[in-house]
């Protein structure tokens, strides 16, 4: 198993709307795609409280390159994000990481 941890930054003050798109739609999506949520968080300490962290699970990287395609591409993901930017930009920038389980990690 391999996890992805995305860690969206975003612009002061829209982190409420990142997290209503994801409850409202995101989540939604990415069950229609497959994709696998392990987990989210969002930020108490630390560099910004304006973060949505999350974990995604995926059983290779090709698995992972084609449902991600898929879900980047569904028109009905383009048109939500649109409509929740309506009013401005919510994401400030996005980085991820891909992780693989150590040997005597509690996730495998």
């Amino acid at each position: 198993m391999i996890y992805e941890m995305r860690v969206y930054r975003c612009v002061a003050g829209r982190l409420p709307a990142l997290l209503k798109r994801f409850e409202t739609v995101t989540l939604a999506l990415f069950e229609k795609h497959g994709i696998r949520p392990a987990g989210f968080f969002t930020t108490l300490i630390g560099a910004s409280n304006q973060e949505l962290t999350y974990f995604l699970a995926w059983e290779s990287m090709a698995e992972r390159e084609q449902k991600w395609t898929a879900f980047a591409t569904d028109p009905a993901w383009v048109s939500a994000r649109a409509e929740s930017e309506k009013d401005g930009q919510i994401v400030e920038n996005i980085t991820s990481q891909l992780l693989a389980p150590t040997a005597f990690s509690s996730v495998k």
